[in-house]
C-alpha cells in the first residue's frame, strides 16, 4: 500500500506521527470509451462554453453559480484564507460509545501506521480506546476539506472513518410514515419466528460478487476467443396470490428446510401446520377422495342389483316349489279316486 497523507493525531499534549492509508477499494471492472469501428480511445477536450477555445488545467478556476446566468469564481488565493484545520493534524475532540454513533454517518474509511518513535503512544492510544470501549471523534482536513472522523482499533491497527456532517443526511418524507397502521399480535410474532429461524453469524466471506465474476468470465473468454455458455435460467412459477400470514408461515417453513430442520408437524408439538404442509395434506385427501369415490359407486351398484335380483329369487324359488308339489297332488288324487267307487 502507498500512504496518501502523513500527519499525527493529537491526543492531549500527546501528538502521535501517523501515515494515512486507504482501507477500501473498488473491486468494479472499469471500461473505457472507445470507438466502435477502430477501437480507439474517446478523448474529450476541455473547451470554454463563451469562446469555444480549448482551455489548459492552469487557466481553469473554480466558480459557483449564484442562478440568474451570473457566476462567483474563486481562485486559489480565496481558498487559502479559509478557516481550515491544518493540514497535518488529526484532533481528538472527545471520545464517545460506538453505539452512540449511527452507521449512516460514515463515509470513507482509512489505516493509520505510525511512523518512526510514534510506536509506542500509538500503541497506548489503541490499548486505551479498547479498554474503554469507546471511539475518538477528531476532526482532520483532507483534500482542502475539513471533515469529521472516528478514530477506532480494528484487527490491531487504528482505523480512520470520515463521516459525513449531520446537515448532509437527507430526512426521509413518506406519506406511510403519516398513516395509521396496524400490525396484528400474530403477525409480529410469525415475522420474529421468520427472523429466528434465519438468524446466523455474519461471514462476509461466504457472500460473492456474482456479476462481476460472470462479467469476468465474458472478459476471458473474448481474450482467448471462446463463448460463453450461460446456464439456462429456471423460471420460477408465478407465485399464487396469499395474504401477509400466509406468506409469512411459507417463508418460515422454507428457512427451515434450508437449514435441513424438519418441518413442524400438527399435533406434534413442533407447531402449527404451515400452508406448504396443509395444501400437500388437501391435496393427498382429494386424491384419496377420488380413489374412493369409484369404489363406493361400484359397491352401491352391486347393492342395487343385488335389491334388484331378491325379488326374481323369491319368485322363481316358489314357482319351482309349486312345480314339485305338482306330482304329490297326482298320486294322492289317485288314491283317493278308487275308494269312492267301491
Amino acid at each position: 500500500m502507498r500512504a496518501i497523507w502523513k500527519g499525527a493525531v493529537s491526543f492531549g499534549l500527546v501528538s502521535i506521527g501517523v501515515k494515512l492509508y486507504s482501507a477500501t477499494e473498488e473491486k468494479d471492472i472499469r471500461f473505457h470509451q472507445v470507438h466502435r469501428e477502430d477501437g480507439g480511445r474517446i478523448r474529450y477536450k476541455r473547451t470554454c462554453s463563451v469562446c469555444g477555445e480549448e482551455v489548459t488545467y492552469d487557466d481553469i478556476a473554480k466558480g459557483y453559480d449564484i442562478g440568474g446566468g451570473e457566476m462567483v469564481i474563486l481562485t486559489d488565493e480565496d481558498f487559502a484564507d479559509l478557516p481550515l484545520t491544518s493540514s497535518r493534524a488529526i484532533d481528538v475532540l472527545e471520545f464517545v460509545p460506538a453505539e452512540q454513533v449511527d452507521p449512516i454517518l460514515y463515509n470513507k474509511a482509512y489505516f493509520l501506521e505510525p511512523e518512526g518513535a510514534a510506536t509506542k503512544p500509538y500503541v497506548l492510544l489503541r490499548d486505551a480506546l479498547i479498554d474503554s470501549e469507546r471511539v475518538a471523534i477528531v476532526k482532520v482536513a483532507l483534500r482542502q476539506r475539513e471533515q469529521l472522523a472516528t478514530l477506532r482499533v480494528r484487527e490491531g491497527v487504528l482505523l480512520l472513518n470520515t463521516m459525513l456532517w449531520p446537515d448532509e443526511i437527507r430526512t426521509p418524507d413518506f406519506g406511510f410514515l403519516d398513516e395509521d397502521l396496524k400490525v396484528r399480535p400474530p403477525e409480529l410474532a410469525m415475522a420474529s419466528s421468520l427472523i429466528d429461524s434465519m438468524t446466523g453469524e455474519f461471514e462476509p466471506d461466504v457472500f460473492t460478487d456474482d456479476y462481476r465474476a460472470a462479467l469476468q468470465e465474458v472478459i476471458d473468454a473474448k481474450v482467448e476467443g471462446r463463448e460463453v455458455v450461460q446456464p439456462e435460467e429456471v423460471e420460477e412459477a408465478p407465485a399464487a396470490a396469499v395474504d401477509l400470514m400466509a406468506a409469512l408461515k411459507a417463508s418460515v417453513e422454507r428457512a427451515r428446510a434450508a437449514r435441513g430442520e424438519q418441518p413442524a408437524r400438527a399435533g406434534g408439538g413442533a407447531g402449527e401446520p404451515t400452508p406448504i404442509s396443509s395444501a400437500r395434506s388437501a391435496q393427498k385427501a382429494a386424491e384419496k377422495k377420488a380413489a374412493k369415490a369409484p369404489a363406493k359407486k361400484t359397491a352401491a351398484k352391486k347393492t342395487a342389483e343385488k335389491k334388484a335380483a331378491e325379488p326374481a329369487k323369491k319368485t322363481a324359488a316358489k314357482k319351482t316349489a309349486a312345480k314339485k308339489a305338482e306330482p304329490a297332488k297326482k298320486t294322492a288324487a289317485r288314491k283317493t279316486a278308487p275308494r269312492k267307487s267301491a
